[in-house]
């Protein structure tokens, strides 16, 4: 919930820049600047997602906003799980289960955010909190939905607080969601992009991108910035 219209324009300008990029790039604005976005975004190749989606394709849900809503404005993605969304709203492994499903009926890829807290992490629970986290999605959508969908990697103790894990940690357990996807299906496994987030920085993206299992960011704080933004796309070429 960062930014005003004048700052999502500059950044839709800044972005238009890569339009010949070999990476794939997509923005996700608050709801209010999804439209202003794509009008500036353009014939870009830019693609425009959103950070939230109702778990309802319609109906007497005050404030909620619908796939069918955000496909309507030209979304391709959102974003599914986020850790704020788990702990400040109470978002459950259900709920978030529910809203990949809605969020691919109404004709978007759903971002799949998991990821520990620092407590889980010191616990030695990494691998059991993101495997089940995965799994409860697995369990309603089946691994063929995975197909069409994109799972974020976002330790709760790496994001905003300026502490970024190692790509070596990163790569640990990106390798290990990996696995757990081969498990019900190799292909799906080897096609899916597994990004990083979680203070990823123009300074450390280019070593966290070459990690074998590390297929690109989720892009947070340093999004704010376009020359930053900017710069990180051009580490993920």
């Amino acid at each position: 919930m960062n930014g005003r219209l004048d700052m999502v324009e500059a950044l839709g300008a800044s972005l238009s820049g890569l339009r010949n990029s070999r990476a794939e790039v997509a923005v996700c604005p608050p709801f209010p600047y999804l439209a202003a976005l794509a009008r500036t975004l353009g014939d870009s190749g830019v693609q425009i997602g959103a950070q939230n989606v109702s778990s309802h394709e319609d109906g007497a849900f005050t404030g909620e906003v619908s796939a069918e809503m955000l496909a309507d404005l030209g979304c391709r993605y959102v974003i599914v799980g986020h850790s704020e969304r788990r702990a400040l709203y109470g978002e459950d492994d259900e709920l978030v289960g529910e809203k990949f499903l809605r969020a691919q009926q109404g004709g978007l890829i759903p971002i799949l955010c998991v990821g520990e807290t620092l407590r889980e992490r010191e616990a030695g629970e990494t691998e059991q909190v993101v495997v089940r986290q995965v799994s409860s999605v697995l369990d309603v959508a089946g691994i063929g939905a995975f197909d069409q969908a994109v799972v974020a990697y976002e330790p709760v103790w790496a994001i905003g607080t300026g502490e970024t894990a190692t790509p070596e940690q990163a790569q640990e357990v990106h390798a290990r969601l990996r696995a757990a996807l081969a498990a019900e299906d190799a292909s799906v496994a080897s096609r899916i992009r597994l990004l990083y987030g979680g203070s990823v920085k123009s300074d450390n993206a280019a070593l966290l991108f070459a990690q074998p299992d590390i297929d690109g960011g989720l892009i947070g704080g340093a999004s704010l910035s376009a020359d930053e933004f900017s710069a990180i796309c051009l580490a993920a070429e």
